[in-house]
């Protein structure tokens, strides 16, 4: 439309809009090797993700890491690929979680809301969703990263690309970013209505809530997330009224030589079932979506350590998913976030 009291000679400008943009890690495109070292390469040179110089580490990734990773990364893709759509279950899900969000919000705020979603690693990428949002008139956006527990190698690069985009635009969109959600009684309520539909409403012998790992060093070098993540945990059994030490918090995903956040995930699961801790159920509280870190490698590697060392019943708890009270809980974190704003 052209501004009030402009000439007609003035280019069009769309009509103000709020921009709602949902991010998440990332996925790669397809499952083959280039494909798979594009995303990596990416991920993996991500400062946030691994902080050391780069003189030493990329000579590593570029000639060693890269060479071989990719093979058994495209394997384990594609042991969980979504043949029917050609993408991955992060993408297929948080598609759908988009399409929910866009109904609430189209509900609660009409036309003046859009909701659309980026990944901080590969397609579709934080700039072109920026830059989406800027050509259909969002001149506020409230950028929301999907972790519930804050990490520098999650949240915080997901913020610095943003950022980033933000540098690129000419007439720059004032903005806001939403923080961890990890103790929102919403939150945790929705984490334990899943856990008691899995479980029939039964006391396991054991639950682990399994975490992604860092190293732990970040966590003396001052990020939250593992307190977060103990606390999610502990809210978690609170919630659902449970003993103490029915619950067990641990780390999955590790990653290279250095120390990791333990105990870890693959190991703990092990060391129960060597106790004679033979029925447990495995929840990740910190995906918002199921991933190859859930589906591939919860259900596949550390339900094989469990197994492997006399365990008998293994049950993963999925993800929250598009589950409506998962999206009630999202819908809600963006209502107040975007406040003074609708």
């Amino acid at each position: 439309m052209t501004p009030e009291h402009a000439p007609a000679s003035h280019p069009p400008v769309p009509a103000r809009k709020i921009g709602v943009l949902v991010a998440n890690l990332g996925t790669p495109d397809a499952t083959d090797y280039w494909s798979m070292r594009r995303y990596l390469g990416e991920f993996l040179s991500d400062k946030r993700v691994i902080d050391y110089p780069a003189w030493k580490w990329q000579p590593l990734l570029q000639t060693v890491i890269l060479t071989k990773r990719p093979f058994t990364s495209g394997a384990n893709y594609r042991l969980i690929w979504n043949d029917e759509a050609n993408e991955s279950p992060l993408m297929t899900i948080t598609k759908q979680q988009v399409a929910a969000l866009r109904e609430r919000a189209s509900a609660l705020w009409g036309d003046r809301v859009v909701v659309d979603f980026c990944m901080r690693y590969g397609n579709p990428s934080t700039p072109d969703a920026v830059e989406r949002m800027v050509k259909a008139g969002c001149d506020r956006i409230l950028f929301f990263p999907l972790y519930p527990q804050y990490a520098g190698a999650t949240t915080a690069t997901a913020n610095d690309q943003f950022f980033r985009a933000l540098m690129t635009q000419k007439w720059q969109p004032a903005a806001r970013t939403v923080p961890a959600y990890f103790d929102r009684a919403d939150y945790i309520d929705a984490l334990a209505g899943s856990v008691e539909r899995a479980l029939g409403g039964k006391l396991p012998r054991k639950l682990v809530a399994s975490y992604h790992g860092m190293p732990k060093r970040y966590l003396r070098e001052g990020d939250p997330y593992h307190c977060q993540c103990q606390k999610t945990s502990r809210l978690l059994r609170e919630r659902l009224g449970w003993p103490e030490g029915v619950i067990d918090t641990s780390f999955q995903s590790v990653f290279g030589t250095e120390e990791w956040l333990r105990p870890y995930t693959v190991e703990h699961v092990a060391d129960l079932a060597r106790q004679g801790i033979t029925e447990i159920a495995v929840i990740s509280p910190a995906f918002s979506a199921d991933c190859i870190e859930t589906l591939e490698e919860i259900q596949g590697e550390i339900r094989h350590a469990f197994e492997d060392a006399g365990g008998k019943t293994f049950t993963y708890i999925p993800c929250l998913n598009a589950e409506p009270t998962h999206i009630d809980v999202l819908t809600a974190i963006i209502g107040e976030n975007l406040a003074g704003w609708v």
